[in-house]
């Protein structure tokens, strides 16, 4: 008898050991990313048969062994982590990059929206005073001032464009990143057993892995043998066990985003995570950039048509006043001297083509286009600044509701370690009690 307990002292002390040993490994990682809780599985020892001739096997007692290291996870709180994850990737990018087109188009003092109402107010006070070369000159400058706002708006929006690039070069090294930890992971889960410290470390690695994979692109995670995860996207085979398929982005001179496989097969743009939402604002930027284009070719149309339609002075027409090279930044002043602006009307009343300008404003006029730009614009920055924040509070819910299964919480672990010190001194106490009884039963011969 006194050997059985000496069996079940020992195994006790080695499996609360052990079980302490996880604890101290908890309260190490508590901040560690990716890192989730363990406890080791206690079983029961089957009962062996006795080398004693008189001794029953059926009352044999083994003590516990080590089931083995038991990783908390809940599959359905981790896929809802991740799809919380993916859904608040991409509206960040969105949120970030309509913010900054909003700030681009400008529509304070300096944009140019108030530039047209400041050149529109100078031509309304030449035409009370025409001969004023000083109002002439203020004109002119007028004309400056909205071909400044236009060239910095244009240059603002592709400094942004060419930003969204290298975002997205970045985001992709990162996703490229993640699906190399996940092969490498996979690897290492179908050589390890499972129940053991080092297949529960293999296993944060890869949902460690899924979840970076998961805030960048909106993939399709399909479970394999042994805790391996293989991800598919778009029909392509981006990790399978432990081979790996890397993504390549390209951008276009218009700035819209292109994806490739690392073999060279074309996928389709992301809809979901931190690369879908700066494809889409890649979409939305060329978009504006086209907007401020077609604007800034209209209003040099309009006022080249002005101002060619009126007079510097009787029987002068007036000079082409703008002229406009590829795009918005390439805006130019033709008319430099004061006295060159056309006044004069066709039956040479001083001011008759200034007063001409007043048509140009109102319903469909150019500010009316610029509001419609700024406003469109801004609605959907507000749209996607509310979507965010929606995304951000499921987000935190659900990461709060998987921390509660797989987290460390240090009053649990501090409450469990006290529970096995006691379990541990009763085992040394068993042990104890077995060579006790041995000393009695030696001292008797």
């Amino acid at each position: 008898m006194s050997s059985d307990l000496l069996q079940i002292g020992a195994s006790g002390t080695r499996a609360y050991q052990a079980a302490m040993g996880a604890i101290a490994d908890n309260i190490a990682n508590a901040e560690t990313p990716g890192y989730s809780r363990r406890t080791i599985a206690l079983t029961e020892s089957a009962a062996g048969n006795s080398p004693m001739l008189l001794y029953k096997s059926s009352a044999s007692f083994y003590g516990v062994q080590i089931g083995g290291v038991v990783r908390a996870s809940d599959e359905y709180l981790e896929a809802a982590a991740r799809q919380t994850a993916n859904a608040l990737g991409s509206v960040d990018q969105r949120a970030r990059w309509m913010t900054d087109i909003q700030t681009a188009l400008n529509d304070g003092e300096l944009g140019v929206g108030q530039r047209f109402s400041g050149m529109f107010a100078a031509v309304e006070r030449l035409a009370s005073n025409p001969t004023d070369t000083t109002l002439q000159a203020d004109v002119l400058f007028s004309f400056e001032q909205i071909n400044t706002a236009f060239q910095q708006s244009h240059g603002d929006l592709v400094s942004i464009r060419t930003s969204i690039g290298a975002s997205a070069s970045n985001e992709v090294d990162s996703l490229n990143d993640a699906l190399r930890q996940l092969g490498n992971a996979n690897e290492g889960l179908r050589r390890v057993p499972e129940g053991t410290a080092s297949h529960a470390s293999l296993l944060d690695s890869r949902d460690q892995a899924l979840t970076e994979i998961a805030k960048r692109l909106n993939v399709t995670i399909t479970p394999g043998a042994n805790g391996v995860a293989n991800i598919n996207y778009d029909g392509q085979v981006l990790v399978e066990n432990n081979t790996v398929q890397t993504v390549t982005v390209g951008q276009a001179a218009d700035g819209i985003l292109s994806f490739e496989l690392g073999d060279g097969t074309a996928i389709a743009a992301p809809t979901g995570g931190s690369l879908g939402g700066i494809a889409t604002s890649a979409g939305v930027v060329r978009d504006r950039i086209d907007a401020l284009d077609d604007l800034a070719t209209r209003y040099v149309s309009e006022m080249n048509g002005w101002h060619t339609g009126g007079f510097s002075s009787p029987g002068v027409p007036g000079a082409t006043l703008l002229s406009m090279g590829a795009d918005a930044s390439e805006i130019s002043l033709l008319v430099s001297a004061p006295a060159l602006v056309a006044r004069y009307s066709a039956d040479d009343t001083s001011n008759g083509n200034l007063l001409a300008m007043t048509p140009l404003r109102g319903t469909g006029s150019i500010e009316d286009e610029w509001t419609g730009i700024v406003a469109s614009h801004g609605s959907l920055t507000n749209s996607t600044v509310n979507e965010q924040k929606a995304a951000s509070s499921r987000d935190t819910m659900a990461q709060q509701a998987r921390a509660e299964v797989v987290g460390i919480n240090l009053d649990r672990e501090a409450a469990d370690l006290i529970r096995l010190q006691q379990a541990y001194q009763a085992s040394s106490r068993v042990i104890q009690v077995a060579r006790e009884l041995f000393q009695t039963i030696f001292s008797v011969f």
